[in-house]
């Protein structure tokens, strides 16, 4: 089937190659040239275990392109996906600008029926705002021509979205029409051959289940960083916790990892987002406003320590930083605790040397200039003369520690364990 997806960001690159992987013709529609370009040579702007091997070999195939020409892309294919950023807004609502521009420049180039699909995390209601202003675009254009608006929600974790794209637990679409329901099964049906299913509901409640999802997986895991400090004023472990309420089929073993915070490019923006939507409907969300808070005031638990160990003066105190992504498998740092965690250690005058699989980049692009931050090439090469280690990203490489040579290596052998 012939698909335009609209964003080349996270979402965008990973839905339209596995699509093309299953072999789709795709053409990914960006309008930044220079990201188009390095595209075409295979050039990720993302780190995702898998994807930069899919891209070159569909690009190589023929089956996957990438484009700044919306216009054609759309009169093309019979599938527009809408697969753009939507950032949090001053007041704590998705900013839905993006979305807002794509559906205008679809309505500007629509030829024929199409499926118009917002693949974005958007609020209730998007759907209707996109539909009205392809319409509007119409109207100006005196053309006449039918679509269909569906909402098909993406459920893609950083670091195994491959899998979850080719191998998803449930797909969800919400359609208005029959037509856009059987296309849209039709798509979908070479990835449900598992025999996961594929939800069909009414437009708003597809829009709802995203935020719903990921508003429930951040309250358990404030809930469990709210039980671990407990724990440690009790003298409980844990650990020992998540394996007896983990145990319990009711509940599960998923998200129930006690840390530093959530971050990344979803949670704190879903949540603040379905925050909005309920003030805006007179529905105080009073549950996931203290899951906000907790997040919040978790991330600042692991400096307080820190403080609470060097008695309140870390000043040239050196501190080496295991891990800097939101979470392991992902280049992303989008709201991630280690952003707290070194401008605090930043204010308190000390000095910083920090190692990250593949976050490294993307940290001095948002620290510049910051002479008092150094990275390393290695986890053990910066420990050397290190007053303390923390560990904020757990990495599978950081789970089995050689703690003689750490012990070696460090002026004063402490380490901070964000993690567990």
């Amino acid at each position: 089937m012939d698909i335009c997806m609209i964003g080349t960001g996270y979402v965008g690159l990973v839905t339209g190659t596995c699509f093309a992987e299953m072999g789709n013709n795709v053409v990914c529609i960006d309008i930044d040239e220079e990201k188009i370009n390095k595209l075409r040579k295979g050039e990720l702007p993302i780190y995702e275990p898998g994807l930069e091997e899919l891209v070159k070999r569909n690009v190589k195939e023929n089956r996957l392109f990438f484009s700044t020409d919306l216009k054609s892309a759309v009169q093309k294919n019979l599938f527009c996906f809408i697969a753009v950023g939507t950032p949090l807004d001053k007041d704590g609502s998705a900013d839905l600008q993006y979305v807002k521009a794509v559906a205008k420049s679809i309505g500007e180039a629509l030829n024929d029926y199409k499926v118009v699909v917002t693949k974005s995390t958007v609020p209730v209601g998007t759907a209707k705002i996109v539909r009205s202003i392809i319409e509007e675009e119409l109207q100006v254009r005196k053309f006449s021509c039918n679509f269909d608006v569906v909402s098909n929600p993406e459920f893609l974790k950083e670091g195994m979205a491959i899998d979850d794209f080719m191998k998803p637990d449930r797909i969800v679409i919400g359609c208005s029409s029959k037509k856009s329901r059987d296309l849209m099964e039709k798509l979908y049906k070479p990835f449900v051959r598992n025999g996961h299913p594929i939800y069909c509901m009414d437009i708003a409640s597809s829009e709802m289940t995203k935020y719903a999802a990921n508003a429930m997986l951040a309250t358990r895991i404030s809930f469990m960083n709210e039980i671990a400090n407990l724990c440690e004023k009790v003298g409980a472990d844990i650990e020992k916790i998540r394996e007896g309420i983990g145990s319990d089929k009711r509940i599960g073993f998923p998200f129930l990892y006690a840390g530093i915070g959530y971050g990344g490019s979803c949670f704190p923006k879903d949540v603040q987002a379905i925050i909005k939507t309920g003030k805006e409907n007179g529905i105080n969300m009073k549950i996931l406003e203290g899951v906000e808070e907790i997040n919040y005031a978790q991330k600042k638990v692991l400096f307080q320590k820190i403080k609470t160990y060097f008695h309140n003066n870390i000043k040239d105190k050196r501190f080496a930083l295991w891990g800097l992504a939101f979470k392991p498998g992902t280049d992303d740092i989008r709201e991630a605790p280690s952003l707290e965690i070194i401008q605090s250690l930043l204010d308190g005058g000390a000095e910083i040397v920090a190692f990250d699989s593949v976050a490294t980049e993307n940290i001095k692009n948002f620290f510049k200039n910051e002479e008092r931050i150094s990275y390393g090439d290695d986890p053990y090469s910066i420990l050397k003369g290190a007053d303390a280690l923390c560990l904020i990203t757990e990495w599978k490489q950081f789970r089995e520690p050689d703690f003689e040579k750490i012990k070696a290596l460090m002026k004063s052998p402490v380490i901070f364990d964000g993690r567990n």
